[in-house]
């Protein structure tokens, strides 16, 4: 049997984003942006039967596995394969705008145990890591292609590792004599890098610098504070938006976003009067993130570093708002 992604927070997800009031009772729109393999959506779905969903994913592989399983919900579903940035920035439902939108920012267990692309480093795969395959750079590029300082700080940076120089420094030297081309490679030569005391640890001595190459592949964060700000502009008003995050870097990104949108004035304070709308453009829903349960995390472990932020929508949100919300 086949492993299944367990969708993180999910009871809490229903619970903050649910489709409540007097403007849902018709027909309400949610965008999942992020959908997977669909768990999130199914269950909005199974439990609102006037909601319609819309789902996006670049990742066409894991999109045809959602299409398998949400295939009971018929023209309730629609489909659109892409990266969620240019979805929001090019919004192609016109006069149709969500009510709802969920991102979760987790990888799916489909990439760590099926795709074959070396997002794990448990297996002996191809060094890919792109979840769109018609992206020209991929992780064996930036392992065998950048210097070695460009490739230390993209590893302190993204991965937050603090061995990132050691790490680099071995992976210069190793390629210089045979590149390196797959995930189980690249795993042996960052366990041997760290210090022994660092190699058994509560996790792999190479997750951090993976999480990094992924991030890096993917352009992750790059694409997250403009998909943020135009998402939130095309949510109808009285909408809800919820953003699952997974390490610190995320997190901060939209933690500062949505408490920008919870300002009355976001002028920078060397602007002598205020030149922003001067009203808050959302309601925070979640004072704190919303966490995972010892329950849930005893059951599906990759939940632990999970964190929920919810924002019900006032008004749109003019440039200022992105203002602090970059690394």
């Amino acid at each position: 049997m086949q492993p299944i992604h367990v969708p993180v927070l999910l009871e809490e997800c229903v619970e903050l984003l649910s489709p409540r009031g007097e403007a849902f009772e018709k027909d309400a729109l949610m965008i999942d942006s992020t959908l997977g393999e669909g768990g999130h959506s199914q269950a909005f779905l199974e439990r609102y039967e006037n909601l319609r969903v819309c789902g996006i994913d670049a990742d066409g592989a894991i999109q045809t596995r959602a299409k398998e399983r949400l295939s009971r919900f018929g023209g309730r579903v629609e489909f659109f394969n892409g990266w969620f940035d240019a979805f929001y920035a090019n919004y192609p439902l016109g006069a149709r705008k969500p009510n709802l939108i969920l991102f979760d920012l987790g990888i799916s267990i489909f990439h760590y145990e099926l795709s074959g692309r070396g997002f794990s480093f448990r297996g002996e795969e191809p060094l890919d890591m792109r979840l769109d395959g018609a992206n020209e750079l991929n992780a064996a590029s930036i392992v065998n292609g950048f210097d070695e300082e460009r490739l230390a700080d993209l590893i302190f940076l993204y991965g937050e590792e603090k061995f990132s120089r050691r790490i680099a420094r071995e992976i210069c030297e190793r390629r210089s004599v045979k590149k390196i081309e797959t995930s189980a490679e690249l795993a042996d030569l960052i366990y041997g890098a760290v210090p022994q005391s660092a190699r058994h640890g509560k996790i792999h001595p190479a997750t951090r610098t993976f999480q990094a190459l992924r991030i890096a592949v993917n352009g992750e964060l790059s694409r997250l504070p403009s998909a943020l700000f135009d998402a939130f502009n095309v949510l109808e008003a009285g909408g809800k938006m919820g953003v699952i995050t997974f390490h610190s870097l995320e997190d901060r990104i939209v933690k500062n976003f949505f408490r920008n949108l919870g300002r009355d004035c976001v002028c920078p304070p060397n602007v002598a009067s205020c030149v922003c709308e001067g009203r808050a453009c959302a309601e925070i829903l979640t004072r704190k993130p919303v966490v995972p349960s010892d329950v849930e995390v005893k059951m599906n472990p990759p939940s632990r570093s999970a964190k929920l932020r919810v924002v019900r929508k006032i008004a749109d949100a003019g440039k200022m708002r992105l203002s602090g919300v970059g690394l």
